[in-house]
């Protein structure tokens, strides 16, 4: 089953509630499911590689908190934080503001941020951690067994 966005997001508890809570692909509602973005966004960031380096290790030491309490859906939002902190970075070292298309719906040209790009490679790596847990990926696959 595939991420549902037609769920009531501004009533759902999903800490209380893990039974409508979808995987989705990639970071599909990552800035939805509570009460976990507002728990991890405040500890994301990337505009410097220092920056990077405290938020991605921040935010795995919630997976790992997560881990610890059963909180499938906490480790999968915190996975997904890990992720966008890497594509959001890569984004930005590719473009300057991290604008891909101009007003006209073209692509800008590619001008690379080495800082943003080192942002992203902090953020890969801990995302890797994450993703490959392997007690990560066995309660992802319990999880859809049971719920979609």
């Amino acid at each position: 089953m595939s991420f549902d966005y037609e769920l009531d997001f501004d009533s759902i508890d999903f800490r209380k509630n893990p039974e409508k809570y979808r995987v989705g692909r990639g970071e599909q509602g990552v800035l939805l499911v509570e009460p976990y973005k507002s728990e991890i966004l405040p500890e994301w960031r990337f505009k410097t590689p220092d920056h990077a380096k405290e938020s991605s290790n921040t935010i795995y030491n919630m997976f790992l908190q997560y881990k610890e309490d059963n909180d499938f859906v906490g480790m999968d939002m915190a996975r997904k934080f890990l992720q966008m902190g890497y594509t959001r970075a890569r984004r930005y070292a590719n473009y300057p503001g991290g604008k891909k298309y101009n007003d006209d719906g073209g692509i800008n040209d590619r001008k690379i941020d080495e800082q943003k790009a080192e942002s992203a490679a902090i953020f890969e790596s801990t995302w890797k951690l994450a993703r490959e847990d392997k007690d990560y990926l066995k309660r992802k696959k319990e999880h859809q067994r049971k719920y979609g």
